[in-house]
């Protein structure tokens, strides 16, 4: 199967990338650099110069392969409302693209969109709109889609999908552990983050690919939920820093923007996909992967 990836040269995208040439698949990479460009090539992927923002690039590279997985994402947060909707324009475009066809587009979201007691699965919904979670415009998008026969499966990412050259939230953390001389988590850090590994995720997808169902959503978690007091202990400990508990206001001046994700409380459970798909993730655990690959340098 040719598959058209885009944020191929990413952190999750070139996990895919391997994944599926590993599987005996021909992987057409989006690009829009030389650097991604030549990340891709040294991986063995062909080409298809483009970006996210160009609709006319993604629907040529959709429409010259059998099936899309869709892991770009703008991750600039000073400018996250538009670039969530830079990506609900991606999908409808790739989705247009495919439509009458039954090829697959495999699309991105995340498992902390939805919140259920005690613990949320793959058949619950968002329970708002992305005017008010703007992360929300990729399910959006996915929906609309599948309501127009289009072969859309959707794949949430856990708030934490980790591994080396993780540049998401967990070095964020650190970030700003080191620069406030302190590691810091809210109240008494009960409140859980699913993980797992990018390697894991990347076998998801690909599984959702080949053997996924329409109008399906899969979750890539292999952990249900990691306390953030343990992650704010690791990191404390891994810096050589005093380990704090702080208020919700206290918290809201030493985390900033970063506030709400330090609090999440999103324990997601995978069981319908394992059972659907006999996914078992293998690799390291978000503790484990922190303790001995997230300080090296």
């Amino acid at each position: 199967m040719l598959v058209f990836v885009t944020g191929a040269s990413g952190f999750v995208g070139s996990a895919v990338v391997k994944e599926l040439i590993e599987a005996g698949h021909e992987v057409l990479g989006l690009a829009r650099s030389e650097a991604s460009a030549k990340t891709l090539r040294e991986a063995g992927a062909a080409l298809h110069i483009g970006s996210l923002d160009d609709l006319e690039s993604l629907k040529a590279g959709a429409a010259a392969a059998d099936g899309v997985i869709h892991t770009a994402f703008i991750h600039d947060f000073s400018n996250y409302k538009e670039n969530c909707e830079v990506d609900r324009r991606a999908i409808q475009a790739m989705g247009e693209a495919l439509a009458g066809t039954d090829k697959p587009l495999v699309i991105t979201s995340g498992t902390a969109l939805v919140i259920s007691n005690p613990i949320s699965n793959e058949r619950d919904q968002p329970n708002v709109s992305a005017d008010i979670v703007p992360r929300v415009a990729s399910e959006e998008a996915a929906a609309a889609m599948a309501a127009k026969g289009v072969n859309v499966r959707v794949v949430r990412l856990p708030p934490s999908t980790h591994g080396t050259g993780d540049y998401g939230f967990v070095p964020m953390l650190a970030n700003i552990a080191k620069e406030k001389g302190e590691a810091v988590y809210v109240g008494d850090g009960l409140n859980l983050w699913p993980a797992a590994h990018r390697f894991d995720a990347a076998r998801l997808y690909r599984l959702v690919l080949e053997r996924g169902t329409a109008a399906t959503t899969y979750h890539a978690v292999a952990e249900q939920g990691v306390t953030m007091r343990d992650i704010a202990t690791l990191i404390g400990k891994k810096l050589g820093l005093p380990v704090v508990s702080k208020n919700e206001e206290e918290a809201a001046a030493y985390f900033g923007w970063m506030t709400h994700f330090a609090g999440m409380n999103v324990p997601s459970s995978s069981q319908i996909t394992r059972d659907a798909l006999s996914w078992e993730p293998s690799g390291l655990g978000l503790l484990e992967d922190i303790e001995q690959n997230y300080f090296n340098s």
